[in-house]
């Protein structure tokens, strides 16, 4: 939020306790930019996508998550429904 913009090769991962669709919604109020969210279940599977479009007041995943990945829209394809995924440490 209040950033003016998002470079490609920046995101945001938020980590809830348990895979919920109420603790893994977001908002976009206060956000100027689109958003290419990714929502993961702790088996490490994406279970929803969507362009997250600014000032929209909320988003919930379709199925139950505990990762919400923001990245930049231009990165909407860089996973899928379905995708096994794995976090490494840069």
């Amino acid at each position: 939020m209040f950033r003016p913009r998002l470079d490609p090769d920046e995101g945001l991962l938020l980590v809830e306790k348990r895979d919920s669709r109420l603790d893994t919604s977001i908002h976009m109020l206060f956000v100027p930019f689109d958003l290419a969210v990714f929502w993961i279940n702790s088996d490490m599977v994406v279970v929803d996508k969507i362009i997250a479009k600014s000032w929209k007041p909320a988003y919930f995943p379709k199925s139950d998550a505990k990762f919400t990945l923001e990245i930049h829209p231009n990165r909407w394809g860089d996973y899928e429904i379905g995708d096994k995924v794995e976090f490494k440490n840069a």
